[in-house]
């Protein structure tokens, strides 16, 4: 029995002298309860609203007060026409627009006073919670002003879901399926590549031969940037077939920006693998390390807006929510390079950084 016991605290003295196990056992269920907790949310918080007033006056100022003053939304922008309110969408610079018409005050109590609410429908959940907030809040104001001989149903809402008008979940899971496939089957497949030249000994004989580390690198990444290129075509003609996914802007530029943000994905796969000596924590890293980021601070499945700031702020090294922007724009808005300029050259910026990065470890490795 004694042998037993002081097997068993041999065990313990190895669990606590390894880092990475540690990592598992304790970091891990920490990040996921953080990132579960506060990223998984269905509740709205300062959410970006644009105001088209068509009727400036007493009670159209009253109606739009009521909505800053709530904790659900902000205004973005003042739009005076319709191309500006396209372009507020385009630019995802509000989800959602108040359209107050013409001749609203003096429909007030006649009960012919109308206002619209028209959502980015290209996210339907986000759509639908945003809608149905902002109903609530124009109820409650109307509950209000009943005190004042204002009847409740002196105001009719109605609501036009931009880009998604039968708010479709397939328009918004699919774009997202499509990042994540590109995004962690690159950078798994590249650190993976890598690390097991390192744990099969093989890598020693790039390291003496004349080869930079520049041209290792390139060389190692080219095959699979072929491939991903081959796989995110298969990909998104089969959203077209099966899931009847449009494609309202250039095909050229969809395939363009693909291409960038695989090249990124690679990139930062090589990057893993420089820190991985074997192929199990290669794998572990780019699985388990990006998966969860990626579903869950991307944008994919729930708003970043949404979230405690710190998680916002983490969010902008995630290269997936800038390609998640780009495909929704160019696939469902229909958008083109004007509109989609600062998030093509944030993932140029984060491919370049990781490259230099990797040729640098791979310098030191050399010294």
């Amino acid at each position: 029995m004694k042998q037993f016991f002081a097997f068993i605290k041999k065990e313990f003295y190895h669990i606590f002298r390894d880092q990475r196990t540690l990592l598992v056992l304790f970091g891990m269920p920490i990040a996921q309860l953080l990132l579960f907790g506060y990223a998984i949310t269905t509740e709205v918080s300062n959410a970006n609203i644009a105001v088209f007033n068509q009727s400036p006056g007493q009670f159209s100022n009253q109606l739009i007060n009521e909505l800053k003053s709530s904790d659900f939304f902000r205004v973005s922008a003042n739009v005076h026409s319709k191309e500006e309110l396209e372009k507020v969408f385009r630019t995802d610079q509000a989800k959602i627009a108040i359209v107050i018409p013409p001749k609203f005050e003096e429909g007030f109590y006649n009960r012919e006073a109308q206002i619209q609410l028209i959502a980015d429908g290209s996210d339907p959940n986000l759509a639908t919670i945003l809608s149905s907030s902002a109903n609530a809040i124009i109820m409650k104001w109307m509950m209000k002003k009943s005190g004042n001989a204002l009847p409740v149903e002196s105001i009719t809402t109605g609501v036009r879901w931009h880009y998604n008008p039968s708010l479709k979940s397939v328009l918004m899971f699919v774009p997202g399926v499509i990042t994540i496939i590109l995004m962690l089957v690159s950078a798994m497949l590249t650190s993976i590549s890598i690390a097991r030249e390192k744990e099969l000994g093989t890598i020693e004989i790039l390291f003496v031969s004349p080869l930079k580390p520049g041209i290792i690198i390139i060389g190692k990444v080219v095959p699979f940037i072929i491939l991903s290129i081959f796989n995110a075509v298969f990909i998104l003609v089969m959203a077209w077939i099966i899931f009847d996914i449009p494609v309202n802007g250039s095909i050229v530029l969809l395939l363009l920006e693909s291409l960038l943000f695989i090249i990124t994905a690679l990139s930062l796969g090589v990057l893993i693998s420089t820190v991985s000596n074997s192929q199990q924590m290669a794998l572990m890293l780019s699985l388990f390390g990006l998966m969860l980021p990626v579903i869950l601070l991307s944008g994919f499945i729930f708003p970043i807006s949404n979230m405690p700031l710190p998680l916002q702020v983490i969010s902008n090294i995630i290269p997936a929510k800038f390609y998640l922007i780009i495909i929704k724009g160019i696939m469902l808005k229909g958008v083109g390079i004007m509109y989609i300029w600062k998030e093509t050259l944030v993932l140029v910026f984060m491919s370049v950084l990781m490259i230099v990065l990797s040729i640098k470890k791979f310098k030191i490795r050399l010294q």
